[in-house]
């Protein structure tokens, strides 16, 4: 399989987990803010993200799972991009602004079933990158993941704002459809390893007992924190600072889509130059400048400021990400990859969501300036921690292109 097809399969998939995912970071935080929510309450809907924290608990499910003549990650993967479409189908005879548990129960079952689809499509990604390919992916999956972002939640706003409820989820829905085309497409090789027979609990603990696995989680839960605890409110923040939705979206899809494609695809094209280490705490140092501009925007506010520090949030961001997610793939063993992938993403997720979930409260308690500096703080420490790992093997730091951990 050539690396052009490998990047578009994976990107229609990367795409597909970003449209829904989108509507719930940065959509629905507007949408509840115009309804006259309050910031605690906005803060605590990040609840419905659980189960992209919980979803390494089925992981070894859909490592195993496979389907006759169809695939192993097909068998996972096609289900549940349909499902997703059909809940956005009804979602949008069934939601209107009066009827807002419709619209949470219909986020929880599509974070449900992208959650999923995440697990196999992971699995996939660490299955058909060499090594060398990884930088390249990953900057490829942040981007098209942030581009589906993007299109999720700017045309929920912009549409909502214009035409309704009915046409912004029809359109996600059609979105989502059309990204199933290539994997419906693909034709799985044979297994390369045998998938070890065991519980789901017996495969996490076995994937979180390898070696450099205790040093390397501390990492994984300190590096996105930050950012997390920051993009929680952002999109509030400029809701408060009177912007429109129709604003909100521009603002976003044209500085963020350009801004973190930029980033992605540039941290991933030097990535094998820098090795592994060194570009998570450049990313990440670079990242916790944008989130400290961030308070710029408080002190001076205006439409180019609010325009430059998206860019600049998603430009960083997409580096430092792309940088973790392609150490995250090193870190897998052949046969578990979908396992090994997702119990790290969890603890990424997990951390995250936590402070995603108490942004609410500091930004209320200590207002939108000094809530930004707190997260740049908090992602300035995510970065010493990355200074200070230490791996097992030293071609994580040096030698990009081999597997850091094996064992």
């Amino acid at each position: 399989m050539t690396t052009r097809r490998k990047l578009v399969l994976l990107g229609s998939l990367y795409l597909a987990q970003g449209l829904p995912f989108g509507f719930f970071t940065q959509a629905l935080p507007v949408l509840l803010r115009k309804s006259g929510m309050s910031l605690p309450q906005i803060g605590l809907a990040n609840l419905l993200m659980l189960p992209w924290a919980l979803k390494l608990v089925w992981s070894p499910f859909v490592d195993r799972a496979h389907a006759p003549r169809f695939g192993r990650r097909r068998a996972v993967i096609v289900p549940m991009q349909l499902g997703s479409a059909a809940v956005l189908a009804a979602l949008a005879f069934a939601a209107t602004p009066g009827a807002m548990w419709a619209l949470f129960v219909a986020v929880l079952l599509v974070n449900l079933c992208a959650a999923t689809q995440d697990i196999a499509t992971d699995g996939l990604a660490v299955e058909v990158l060499d090594p060398q390919e990884r930088g390249l992916g990953n900057g490829l999956q942040v981007g098209a993941y942030r581009l589906g972002m993007i299109l999720g939640g700017f045309v929920m706003v912009v549409v909502f704002d214009h035409v309704g409820w009915m046409a912004a989820f029809a359109s996600m829905g059609v979105l989502l459809l059309a990204t199933t085309v290539p994997i419906l497409g693909y034709r799985e090789p044979p297994l390369a390893a045998p998938v070890p027979d065991r519980g789901a609990l017996a495969a996490i603990v076995a994937s979180l007992a390898r070696p450099g696995m205790a040093r390397w989680v501390v990492v994984l839960v300190t590096f996105k924190t930050g950012e997390w605890f920051a993009t929680g409110m952002l999109r509030t923040f400029l809701t408060d600072a009177k912007q429109s939705l129709t604003d909100i979206g521009l603002m976003i899809g044209a500085a963020g889509t350009g801004a973190a494609l930029v980033g992605a695809l540039a941290s991933g094209a030097v990535l094998p130059a820098l090795g592994r280490r060194r570009a998570l705490v450049w990313f990440g140092a670079l990242q916790a400048l944008g989130i400290a501009a961030m308070a710029l925007a408080v002190q001076f506010p205006s439409v180019p400021v609010f325009y430059a520090i998206l860019a600049a949030e998603h430009l960083t961001a997409a580096m430092a990400t792309t940088a973790l997610f392609t150490a995250m793939m090193d870190f897998c063993r052949p046969g578990e990859e979908g396992t090994d992938y997702t119990v790290q993403a969890s603890l990424v997720v997990i951390s995250s969501a936590v402070f995603s979930t108490l942004s609410g409260f500091s930004a209320e308690a200590l207002g939108y300036g000094p809530h930004f500096l707190a997260s740049a703080a908090l992602s300035a420490a995510g970065v010493a921690v990355v200074a200070a790992y230490r791996p097992s093997d030293p071609s994580f730091a040096l030698l990009p292109a081999r597997v850091a951990v094996v064992a």
